[in-house]
């Protein structure tokens, strides 16, 4: 466990931590499951981050730019980067071993560019909207809230059953590692754990975070069908692409909703 643990915040995280003793399809499988959690300090930083920011006066654009851009600079950009991999191997042939090796290259393309300044750019339009129409608290909270939830998709990425599209990579380590009762479990807890912290904010129906969590199953399900026909599984990549996408969808869904 506390393997697991070490290599979900050492993966998912710019925060220090020992690297792991052993890793083992279990301890990867408690890694991604583990997601949500080790985030919980980027999306308190984001929060704070808007909160600080919006008493300061500063606008709801301003204020989540900032909120958002500190949780790159604590994840190291590493989604953003699957996000524009991932992006460009889906558009660059529709022959597997190609997609491959352009998603190895450490250059980005037009794909690459324009998935990361749409997906951006939906995050920080929906999180503005939150802002403007919720208080300062509130919409700190939501942008916190949206965070954690965003993580899941990485644990359904390595849900087992679902290949990986290489021999080795990250991708190669915690493909199928996660088993489907306690992903459910979990689904379920986080769901309603964070229904419950909505409940509580000023104008915002508490039904909102199952809506939003409905929204991040429904994305990264289309986004990871499409790349196991086209790519024969996931890779690093792909998990960091299906977080960007999450974080957009769950952000868009609870803005659309408050």
């Amino acid at each position: 466990m506390i393997d697991g643990w070490r290599l979900a915040i050492g993966t998912l995280t710019a925060l220090p931590v020992r690297p792991p003793v052993r890793v083992t399809r279990r301890s990867a499988g408690q890694a991604m499951l583990s997601a949500p959690l080790a985030v919980v300090p980027l999306a308190a930083v984001a929060a704070l981050v808007t909160w600080t920011g919006s008493t300061a006066g500063l606008g709801p654009w301003v204020c989540v730019v900032l909120a958002l851009g500190a949780v790159q600079l604590l994840s190291r950009g590493l989604h953003l980067d699957g996000l524009a991999d991932t992006a460009d191997g889906l558009a660059a042939s529709y022959d597997r071993e190609r997609a491959l090796d352009v998603m190895r290259r450490g250059d980005v393309g037009p794909a690459g560019v324009a998935a990361v300044g749409f997906v951006v750019l939906a995050q920080v339009a929906a999180g503005a909207q939150l802002l403007a129409a919720a208080s300062e608290t509130t919409g700190a909270a939501l942008i916190g809230v949206c965070v954690v939830l965003s993580r899941v998709s990485v644990a359904v990425g390595c849900v087992r059953g679902i290949p990986t599209a290489r021999s080795s990579g990250l991708g190669a380590t915690v493909a199928g590692t996660v088993p489907r009762l306690p992903l459910v479990v979990e689904l379920l807890l986080l769901t309603s754990l964070a229904a419950l912290v909505v409940r509580t904010l000023n104008g915002t129906p508490w039904w909102s975070a199952p809506a939003a969590t409905v929204a991040v199953l429904v994305v990264t399900a289309v986004l990871l069908g499409r790349c196991v026909r086209r790519l024969g599984g996931v890779t690093g990549d792909v998990l960091g692409a299906v977080v960007e996408v999450s974080l957009a969808a769950a952000l868009v869904t609870v803005a659309a909703t408050s």
